[in-house]
Formats: structure tokens, C-alpha cells, sequence
């Protein structure tokens, strides 16, 4: 009988470099379960350690290896040859009927000749939430095999729908700074947010454009929960039904999870009034789904030390759907995550699409109460992020671009928060 432990499943990614898009996703999917601990080598390598040693030592660490697998990757020279044959090799020690090599088919093929004894799951572009939904089955069973008692390693809040959690805050009186710890909570829709500690960062920049100067600190007093995603096209059209308005993306099914385009920032508005009515009676006092300001958007993504991108100070285009990347329309939400993530989990706050903040374009420094957050004037408001054909400089941190509230543009979207409630 196995001895129980409070442990997450360690989960070893093998792969080909060539599907590092797809692994990536399935990595943040995996990464997503509290009790599922999975290791991707270019999240787990940095300069100067020794490849084939670091690898086998996760490899030796895991508790079960996901196998992924496309025609390019089983072809490749040198990819059975290295990581697969150091996987086998393990394998091979493990008792028979032992749950632990997991084959993933990324499109179709035809597993290599030692794979072939193992059942495995078809992770295919278009049917990826029933791979996933098997794959976790399979992981689930190992961990129960392992004696990892997976209820016990989450905390009673993080069990509860964000809904469950904000009622009973609510009921508690607890002040609304202190109502979740977690660092991501998730909707009844399946919307995430992801929590901003309150405390101070640097915002602006010496080296920008005017409009950015100067760089000075603001004490955001408050926690705060940002989308991790902008909007999505599928996401809106849940509100578009309720009211019975067409959507603004012709063929949007097929575009079921870029973010949502062509809305006003008065659209967003309309929305944020519908959500917080459906969600009426379930958030604390003071607290809703609004826009974010610009100064909340902007700590969410860079973190607390100024940093030029969400990842870092140098500009990557694999980071991010920007010109330099030759995409030349939005993208899935997520596809650059987690590379290309904030400090805090928020995945596309560098490219993709410009999206709208709460904030009337004022000049720095940034004061909340200065009129600038005065939803009922008139006048231009702050867009943020860069979009799908701006260069890397437009997809800064503190690079601010103005809006009309009434324009409708195809590069612009949103993403909201959950945040005390604007006076």
C-alpha cells in the first residue's frame, strides 16, 4: 500500500523543439492543476547548466513523462536518439503495468516502434480539451497509484468557485484587501484572474515618449484580480445573445478564442454593466468587474521593478504577436504563454490587440483621484498593450496610446478586473 503524501504529481514534458507552440499550451494547461507539477526544459534550464544532466535528473524526478509526438519530431536526428532514449531507458526499470509513459499524438503519426506497447492520447488542433481531459484521467490514476492525496494539497478557498468564495467573504465582512490569497481564482464562465498584491511599482519611463515621462512611483493600496486573458470572441458572445445585438466579428467561430475586436469603449462599459448585474448579489461590497486604469493594467504587467516587457527588458518576438512576427492578425489568447507572461500569470500584455483602459489621457504622474477615472466625461481614453501590427516599441509596458470612446477599430479589444469600484 502506498504511503499518502501532500506532494504535486511531478510531470516531465519529452519533446521535439519543433513543437514547442503546442507543448507550450498543453505545459501552462498542466501547470493550471494545483497538484500537477510539470516540467518543460526551457522553464526549468538556465545558462551554464549541463543539458544532458539536467534532464536526466528530471527525468530520474518525475513521476510520470508525457511523451509528445508529431511526424517531424519522431524523424528528427538526435531527438529518439536523446531525450526519448534517456525516457525509455527509465521506462524500462518501471514494474509491468506501471502508469507512467504517456504518449501524446500532436497530429498524426505513427509512433516509433518502442512507443507502441503504450496507449496514447490525441492532442490534436481542434480536439485539444478531450486530449487533455483524457491525459488528465491517466494522470490522476498514477497519482492515486503514487498515494497523493490531491484534495488534501489544496486549500479549502481554492476547492470553491469564485462565486462560493466572494459570498462567503461577503457574508464574513471581511475587508475586500484581504478576501482571496490565492494567485489565481477562475469564474463560473471559466474567465481567470489572476491577483495583484497592493503595494508600490514604478510606472512610466525616462526613455519613452513624452506622453510616458517621467517614470515615478504609484502605490496601488489594494489587491486587485486582472483577467489573465483579454476578451474573447466567444466570451462576448454570451453577451451579445443576452441582448440580442449582433456580433462585431463576422465569422467569429472561427476565431472562437482571440480576443473580441471592433468594440467602443462605451461597448465596454454596457458589458461591465451586464456582468456585474448577472454576478449581482455574489461580489463583495465595493468591489466589480470593471476596466481596468491604466495605472492597475500596467503593474499588472511589468511587476514592481519598471521592467520594459512583460517578460523583461529585452524585446522578443516569440514572446508576442507583434509586426515583427509576421502574423499580421490577432491570435489565439494564451499562444504566447508562458514565455511571454507577467510577473503575475497575464498572459498578451505586449502585442495581439490595443486594449482599452478605464482612464482619460491626463498627463504623469498618475493620480487616481484627479478626474482622469471620471467615467461620465467626455474625451479620449488610454489604450494599452501594442496589437498584432505594431513593432515591439509600441508593446512596452508604459507605452500609452489614446482611443476616441466612440471609435470602433480592428485592433482594439479589452480585458477587465476585479477591483474596488471607481467613485
Amino acid at each position: 500500500m502506498p504511503t499518502s503524501s501532500n506532494r504535486p504529481l511531478r510531470v516531465f514534458l519529452c519533446h521535439s523543439s519543433n513543437d514547442k507552440p503546442a507543448v507550450r499550451e498543453l505545459y501552462q494547461k498542466l501547470r493550471a492543476e494545483p497538484w500537477i507539477q510539470p516540467w518543460l526544459d526551457e522553464e526549468e534550464l538556465y545558462p551554464g547548466q549541463d543539458w544532458n544532466l539536467e534532464i536526466e535528473k528530471a527525468v530520474e524526478a518525475a513521476d510520470a513523462i508525457v511523451v509528445c509526438l508529431s511526424k517531424g519530431s519522431i524523424t528528427k536526428e538526435g531527438y529518439v536518439q536523446r531525450e526519448l532514449r534517456i525516457v525509455l531507458d527509465y521506462a524500462d526499470y518501471k514494474p509491468e503495468g506501471t502508469l507512467y509513459l504517456m504518449p501524446v499524438r500532436l497530429e498524426e503519426c505513427e509512433p516509433p516502434r518502442r512507443l507502441r506497447p503504450w496507449q496514447y492520447a490525441d492532442y490534436f488542433e481542434g480536439q485539444r480539451e478531450r486530449g487533455l481531459e483524457r491525459l488528465l484521467v491517466s494522470l490522476k490514476r498514477r497519482a492515486d497509484s503514487l498515494g497523493l492525496e490531491i484534495e488534501k494539497q489544496l486549500p479549502k478557498q481554492q476547492k470553491k468557485s469564485i462565486l462560493e468564495v466572494l459570498k462567503s467573504i461577503q457574508e464574513s465582512g471581511h475587508p475586500p484587501a484581504h478576501w482571496i490569497k490565492e494567485n489565481k481564482i477562475t469564474l463560473s464562465n471559466g474567465m481567470e484572474f489572476m491577483r495583484v498584491p497592493a503595494g508600490k511599482f514604478l510606472m512610466g519611463s525616462n526613455d519613452g515618449d513624452n506622453v510616458e515621462k517621467p517614470q515615478h512611483t504609484v502605490d496601488i493600496s489594494y489587491d486587485y484580480w486582472m483577467a489573465r486573458f483579454p476578451l474573447t470572441n466567444e466570451l462576448y458572445n454570451t453577451y451579445v445573445k443576452a441582448k440580442g445585438i449582433k456580433h462585431p466579428i463576422d465569422g467569429w467561430e472561427k476565431k472562437k478564442d482571440h480576443p473580441v475586436t471592433y468594440v467602443k469603449w462605451n461597448d465596454t462599459m454596457s458589458y461591465c454593466q451586464w456582468l456585474n448585474n448577472l454576478f449581482k448579489g455574489e461580489l463583495p461590497s465595493g468591489l466589480a468587474f470593471r476596466l481596468p486604469t491604466e495605472a492597475e493594467w500596467e503593474k499588472a504587467a511589468r511587476g514592481t521593478s519598471g521592467r520594459e516587457y512583460p517578460w523583461g527588458n529585452d524585446f522578443d518576438k516569440n514572446k508576442c504577436n507583434t509586426d515583427e512576427g509576421g502574423k499580421g492578425s490577432t491570435t489565439s489568447v494564451g499562444l504566447y504563454s508562458p514565455h511571454g507572461d507577467s510577473p503575475y500569470g497575464c498572459a498578451d500584455m505586449a502585442g495581439n490587440v490595443w486594449e482599452w483602459t478605464h482612464s482619460l489621457r491626463e498627463q504623469y504622474p498618475y493620480q487616481v483621484n484627479d478626474g482622469r477615472e471620471n467615467e461620465k466625461a467626455s474625451g479620449y481614453r488610454i489604450l494599452r498593450g501594442g496589437y498584432f501590427n505594431g513593432n515591439g516599441a509600441f508593446s512596452r509596458c508604459s507605452y500609452r496610446d489614446v482611443g476616441s470612446a466612440s471609435g470602433l477599430n480592428y485592433d482594439v479589444g479589452f480585458r477587465l478586473v476585479i477591483s474596488i469600484v471607481l467613485l
